[in-house]
């Protein structure tokens, strides 16, 4: 793992692991940030209509996909995770856009792009591939191998069949006693 890996995952991490532990801890604020934006949440998703066990459950979430991603284990996984986990966080607990207080407005729009950036930042760490082929090259790869495996029987197939003929020609001339080529 490079060196500047090393020191910016667990940069990354440590907002997702403090905020993922601290909402399992206290869920009781964040529940009531939360409970207008699960109401417009569909039933279809099956989701409990128990904020403060979701609250709890996303902290959990942060909590320890924030320590694998800190820690490299599995980071590409722990970073979609936290990538998933903070997009309900941001939207139930900094809607600017609907604060009236100028100043209470501003500070939670830095909090929402603050946010955002926390998502940038664990959208690049879900793409990093540490310098090795990513899925999408290695299938590709796969198929472009394949294309040629099959190209390449093809004509080993034309070759085989056309050896087999001269064969069978020569060998029916030197049944008949005559020349093949007289």
């Amino acid at each position: 793992m490079s060196v500047v890996r090393r020191i910016a995952r667990p940069l990354l991490a440590a907002q997702f692991v403090i905020g993922g532990v601290d909402s399992y801890r206290h869920p009781g604020a964040r529940a009531k940030l939360a409970a207008p934006v699960l109401r417009k949440v569909p039933p279809q998703l099956g989701l409990p209509n128990d904020p403060e066990l979701l609250v709890r459950v996303n902290g959990a979430a942060m909590a320890t996909a924030g320590a694998l991603l800190a820690t490299g284990r599995l980071p590409r996984l722990a970073a979609l995770v936290l990538a998933g986990t903070i997009v309900p966080t941001t939207l139930a607990a900094h809607r600017f856009w609907e604060v009236k207080d100028p100043q209470a407005r501003k500070q939670q729009q830095a909090h929402f792009l603050k946010n955002l950036g926390l998502l940038g930042g664990a959208l690049l760490a879900v793409v990093d591939t540490e310098g090795r082929p990513g899925l999408s090259w290695r299938a590709k790869r796969a198929n472009k191998d394949l294309h040629r495996t099959a190209r390449l029987a093809r004509k080993e197939a034309r070759h085989a069949k056309s050896t087999a003929r001269r064969q069978a020609k020569l060998s029916a001339h030197q049944l008949s006693g005559a020349l093949p080529f007289d």
